[in-house]
């Protein structure tokens, strides 16, 4: 039975005719407990860690020192509910499922929707990532490991990966910080959409990116972790925001191929997640176009490889229920797409996430399918499965 009391299940069991293997999503997130950061947080910031309070208005609420924007709970944890009744007004952490929050409850929930295990990425963490404080920042994303640690070890063997946060306070510790990670058994890291220093592109990263090489870990860059991206910094009605969300990831991603950083660091990983994968066809050519024509009067660095070919070897994006990348999947990398149901977020395709699958994997052969639904989440994170 279902524990999130939203919606009635789907299918209790993976359908074969999709996949001939267990579906995973690649981006699932979990919504934070109101002891998440407070009790595991480095004791010199306990009188400061996000900490939940009720809001005349919001309901229950993250508040984050230092960032004016709390993080109300009504969307946090809303798949499957009605689009008419998604609201961030009102709601308590209580009436979020449970499984949002507890990794017991969250394998019959996830099975509903015939997936069979999960990457998981926080949530007010994502908020976290635009901190202007990175000590602060440091000591949140600790206790937020330490937390997801036991949220991973609770839950039945091989369903649940974590990804660890690093806050990059300098080169140094962001290598201890992925060490951190892999020996918590996280199967990768997620980024800062921003470092606190020199971009992304910038020679003094290179120990960082071995590092990540040597330990096999994955660096991720989730929407809305950078300040590119910001939903509320929008033109015209505040729904034209939610168009404009993945531009920060593609921002790093340019960052990393033009900057040479898979030129130097040719094994990299670097994960896309959740900005959606049908744009890329059309960016890459203008990632090529821009430096056939413009490298030199814009001073590009000299490549050994067209930007193109970096990007369909190095990245791997995530995607729920983006219709155009699996149509246009043969445009890019079908082994480097990997599809979601951002569980248990407002843009979730839970619990209908098999009648969609189904619909837009219609065309595609059975190796195709199992790329995108298994294969390509196990190779990006060398999942033991």
């Amino acid at each position: 039975m279902s524990t999130t009391g939203e919606a009635t299940t789907n299918k209790a069991v993976i359908d074969k005719a999709i996949t001939n293997k267990a579906i995973i999503s690649a981006d699932s997130h979990i919504a934070e407990p109101p002891n998440c950061y407070v009790d595991y947080i480095d004791p010199a910031f306990r009188d400061r860690a996000p900490h939940m309070t009720e809001h005349e208005k919001f309901g229950d609420i993250f508040v984050i020192e230092g960032i004016d924007q709390p993080v109300p709970m009504g969307l946090i944890a809303a798949a499957g509910k009605d689009p008419k009744d998604l609201t961030t007004r009102g709601v308590k952490f209580e009436e979020l499922p449970r499984s949002s929050w507890d990794a017991s409850c969250r394998v019959a929930d996830q099975e509903t929707d015939g997936i069979s295990a999960e990457i998981i990425y926080p949530t007010v963490g994502m908020l976290l990532c635009n901190h202007p404080d990175i000590d602060y920042q440091v000591a949140c994303f600790g206790a937020y490991n330490r937390w997801l640690e036991e949220y991973v070890g609770n839950a039945p063997k091989n369903r649940l990966f974590g990804l660890g946060q690093v806050a990059l306070r300098s080169v140094d510790e962001g290598i201890k910080e992925i060490e951190d990670a892999k020996n918590k058994g996280f199967v990768g890291v997620m980024m800062t959409g921003n470092p606190p220093e020199a971009d992304y592109h910038d020679p003094m990263y290179d120990p960082l990116w071995e590092a990540a090489v040597d330990m096999q870990m994955p660096l991720s860059f989730h929407i809305l972790t950078s300040k590119a991206d910001q939903i509320n910094a929008q033109r015209g009605p505040k729904i034209n925001g939610f168009l404009g969300i993945m531009r920060g990831c593609q921002d790093v991603l340019g960052t990393f191929v033009f900057g040479g950083v898979f030129d130097r660091h040719p094994k990299l990983k670097v994960v896309c997640a959740e900005a959606d994968a049908g744009w890329v066809p059309h960016f890459i050519y203008r990632m090529d176009h821009a430096y056939d024509r413009h490298r030199y009067w814009m001073k590009a660095p000299p490549l050994e490889k067209m930007p193109s070919e970096y990007f369909l070897n190095n990245i791997y994006l995530t995607f729920q229920d983006d219709w155009t990348a699996f149509k246009y999947r043969n445009e890019m990398n079908p082994q480097r797409l990997m599809w979601a149901n951002d569980f248990p977020h407002s843009d979730s395709t839970w619990p209908w996430s098999q009648d969609i699958l189904q619909e837009h994997t219609a065309d595609m052969n059975q190796q195709e399918k199992d790329w995108i639904l298994h294969d390509n989440v196990v190779e990006c994170y060398n999942l033991p499965l």
